[in-house]
């Protein structure tokens, strides 16, 4: 394990790296340049950042300042961050699929005064908004030809070549200047702006801490110490969001492990195989689809080759029950093990690479039977829980104590207090210490308090002051509950829904269950205040095209929702089947089948694709009211 002892800021972690755990000119970044992988050492990443220093620092750019990046995973990222963190600067990165105005609000209420961009595409989007952004100065394109794009006529920001920059050299007094602006750098200094996606309000600027981010990183390890310097990580979720900043990056940075840069989520499966990982960062949705896949193709044949497939779920599971009850699997099971592994299991952790370890969950809630799939399979899938305003991790699963539908134990040096939703009675408080494998108690609403919490909302202090109170609790807004220890999420607080006779319905537990149909990729649930339960249900695409010949141009067809009624019998056949595992007031009694996917670029969905309920049920208000009118025409 790494000494902390030596930093307390993130300017310093790779400093503590090269002094402590790797040589100067090992690799540290990896990346797609052309058809093959490129390797980057430390040094040549220090040298990088040290010439983003010096460049701004000539330019009058001051501790505080808040600089900002629009740009996909990438060594250009690293090089740009480190640059300014280690003189004080505040990073502001913003999602790359925000929309004008969204992108506009952000560099205008942080005051950017520089900006990196990744594509063309991006650079076009700032270039519309930047006329009315009076604090930006620079406009940094991170791509070549980009003097091809058409410049605004009377643009008064300057445009200069990332690469000028990267090789812009670095005398002997910048350098000096640049170590004595990093030892300025204090833990409680701001390292970070990060804007909440907004799914109701405003997006508002979570300041999060160099010691927030720090600590974070710290207790994480302690909690997962199996994480070593030999790791190669697969980054492909966005560094624009805290979990992956926090989860890989900066994860990396402390312990010394390799960051392999994903191409894009088209390309994931490929690059999985490639660079072979130990550990990734993931969101559910991504292991929903791999295991749908591998059910899929796992069953498809039939026969024999089906028959195998299952026996061999049926031997992991067998075997992770029973090691996971502290027992001994027995010689028979254990050689049954050894056939399902060489039969099955073996292929299907090959088109990960083969060499994955575990798989850190964050983002949403994993449904339970995904979990365990995995953990049949061998894989382990370590779930965390977080938001932005807890830098963000609360709470993580220890390697060696797996409880399913849970999001872990609470991490050392934070206390998360569950709370009376109607009362405001704190019902119960756990600790890391206070661990009890046998602990359970009732739900109520997560809060927490110590470390993780932010130093607040920029310039926005009315609206701090509403999420933590004066006891210092942090209101996270999610409903939860502690089962068996470890931290169980039920759901939003604002996502609750009352029905008419005052049963209260929590929509991510229900919506879980009825994904285990393989017909299902997405699903919304309605009916605050009404009489039933309602759904928006998104089919999986590749099944129903299957299951009804369908071409493409059926999902270019007008109309947002598909009316054929073989399809919607169909699917209807998975609703009332799996609807028998629900209390009746939580059952879908009428639904409708969405043509296509949520879209952020609609404003359905955040960048970390939680659906925007206000925006949904505002859009398809007509539709909603039809399924609600059926029970009137019935009569």
């Amino acid at each position: 394990m790494v000494s902390f002892s030596e930093f307390s800021t993130v300017p310093t972690l790779l400093r503590n790296v090269v002094k402590n755990i790797h040589q100067p000119t090992e690799t540290f970044l990896i990346h797609k340049k052309g058809t093959d992988w490129e390797e980057i050492s430390f040094q040549t990443t220090l040298s990088r950042a040290d010439a983003v220093s010096a460049f701004f620092l000539e330019k009058g750019i001051a501790k505080g300042d808040r600089l900002g990046l629009m740009i996909e995973n990438s060594p250009e990222y690293v090089y740009y961050d480190q640059g300014i963190q280690q003189i004080g600067v505040i990073n502001v990165s913003i999602y790359p699929t925000l929309a004008e105005h969204e992108v506009a609000y952000i560099i205008n209420d942080s005051g950017i005064k520089a900006i990196l961009v990744g594509n063309p595409f991006l650079f076009r989007k700032i270039l519309k908004v930047a006329e009315n952004c009076k604090e930006l100065k620079y406009i940094i394109p991170a791509f070549s030809d980009f003097e091809k794009v058409a410049i605004p006529e009377g643009l008064n920001i300057e445009i200069i070549d990332y690469n000028h920059v990267l090789n812009r050299l670095v005398s002997s007094e910048e350098l000096a200047e640049i170590d004595k602006r990093r030892t300025e750098v204090l833990p409680q200094d701001v390292s970070s702006l990060i804007y909440t996606s907004g799914t109701t309000g405003t997006p508002k600027g979570v300041m999060l801490t160099h010691y927030n981010f720090v600590e974070n990183v710290k207790v994480c390890l302690q909690q997962i110490p199996v994480i070593d310097e030999t790791e190669t990580f697969l980054s492909f979720l966005p560094l624009s969001h805290v979990f992956e900043r926090t989860a890989t990056y900066h994860v990396c940075c402390a312990q010394g492990c390799k960051i392999a840069f994903a191409q894009s989520l088209e390309l994931l499966a490929k690059n999985m195989g490639e660079v072979r990982p130990t550990v990734m960062s993931c969101v559910p949705r991504l292991l929903e689809r791999i295991h749908d896949k591998a059910i899929k193709s796992g069953t498809a044949a039939g026969g024999l080759k089906a028959k195998i497939f299952t026996w061999a779920l049926e031997i992991g599971n067998k075997y992770r029950v029973t090691k996971e009850a502290g027992k001994n699997p027995g010689i028979i099971l254990a050689a049954q093990k050894g056939i399902a592994e060489k039969l099955v299991f073996s292929k299907i952790k090959e088109k990960t690479g083969g060499r994955l370890k575990f798989m850190i969950s964050g983002g949403a809630a994993l449904p339970k039977n995904v979990g365990e799939f995995f953990g049949d399979l061998g894989i382990k899938i370590l779930e965390g829980f977080g938001l932005t305003e807890t830098s963000p991790v609360m709470s993580v699963t220890e390697y060696h104590r797996q409880v399913y539908g849970t999001v872990g134990r609470v991490i050392p040096g934070i206390e998360i207090g569950i709370q009376n939703v109607d009362t405001k009675k704190i019902i119960n408080i756990q600790t890391h210490d206070t661990f009890n494998e046998n602990f359970e108690c009732e739900e109520g609403e997560i809060i927490v308090r110590g470390h993780c919490v932010m130093k607040g909302y920029f310039n926005k202090p009315a609206e701090t002051a509403e999420a933590i109170d004066k006891d210092n609790w942090f209101h996270t807004g999610d409903i939860g509950r502690f089962y068996k220890g470890n931290l169980q999420i039920t759901d939003r607080l604002k996502n609750m829904i009352v029905n008419a006779y005052g049963k209260n319905v929590y929509p991510t537990p229900v919506e879980n269950i009825y994904l285990k149909s393989p017909k299902i990729d997405q699903l919304f649930l309605i009916g605050d205040k009404r009489e039933y339960i309602t759904a928006i249900i998104i089919p999986n695409r590749e099944t129903l095209q299957e299951t009804f010949n369908l071409k493409d141009d059926f999902f270019q067809k007008e109309g947002d929702f598909i009316e054929d009624k073989e399809i919607y019998d169909w699917m209807e056949k998975d609703i009332k089947k799996i609807s028998n595992e629900l209390a009746k007031f939580e059952r879908i009694k009428h639904f409708k089948i969405k043509r296509n996917p949520f879209s952020i670029d609609e404003g359905e969905i955040t960048p970390t694709l939680k659906v925007k309920r206000r925006v949904v049920e505002k859009k398809y208000a007509p539709a909603i009211a039809e399924m609600y009118t059926k029970e009137v025409e019935a009569d």
